[in-house]
């Protein structure tokens, strides 16, 4: 068994503990969840020191890799004129905070970036690409002996799993609430 410590790299959160270590500069608009507001990821040399120790802690409490979320602000309402080039700039240094740590990386929901990510992240993580039509999309991960561990919270497991399935995913139905309740494929 491996152990995903889930971490919130793209955006702040008011309830964080460490949340008063992120400047109101960093902060932009709101992502849609409550308390919840984007990073301006061109700062890298703000950032970086705050996500490191945020994965510092995943690595002391024994976990096997990350799954840092919110990390597609560049095609986003962020608040900031944030660039596709400026994304992969923050995407690598996450993984590379990760690899320096001897943590695997997963790379979650940011689909237009596999491309150019494959290579610097371990395995995918995915919500709704059945809902959406986009599975196919993470087929690279799959072609590269990557594994893709997705969710659905709207569609039944009889609307997605053959799919999934014959795509290679690992997939699951789970209530948005995120609670114990779930139904994999």
């Amino acid at each position: 068994r491996k152990v995903i410590c889930y971490i919130n790299a793209g955006s702040w959160e008011d309830f964080r503990p460490d949340a008063a270590a992120f400047t109101k500069a960093l902060q932009g608009a709101g992502n849609g969840w409550k308390g919840e507001k984007w990073f301006d990821i061109r700062k890298l040399d703000q950032l970086k020191p705050l996500m490191a120790a945020r994965f510092d802690m995943c690595k002391q409490k024994g976990f096997d890799a990350v799954e840092p979320d919110t990390i597609e602000a560049y095609n986003q309402n962020s608040g900031f004129p944030l660039t596709a080039e400026d994304q992969l700039r923050y995407n690598r240094m996450l993984a590379s905070l990760a690899h320096e740590r001897g943590l695997a990386i997963g790379l979650k929901n940011d689909l237009d970036q596999i491309p150019a990510l494959l290579a610097d992240f371990d395995f995918a993580v995915n919500e709704e690409c059945a809902e959406f039509d986009e599975c196919a999309r993470l087929s690279p991960f799959i072609q590269a002996g990557k594994a893709v561990f997705h969710v659905e919270y709207k569609l039944g497991t009889d609307r997605f799993c053959a799919q999934s399935k014959s795509l290679g995913l690992s997939s699951m139905q789970k209530k948005l609430e995120l609670d114990a309740w779930r139904k994999p494929c």
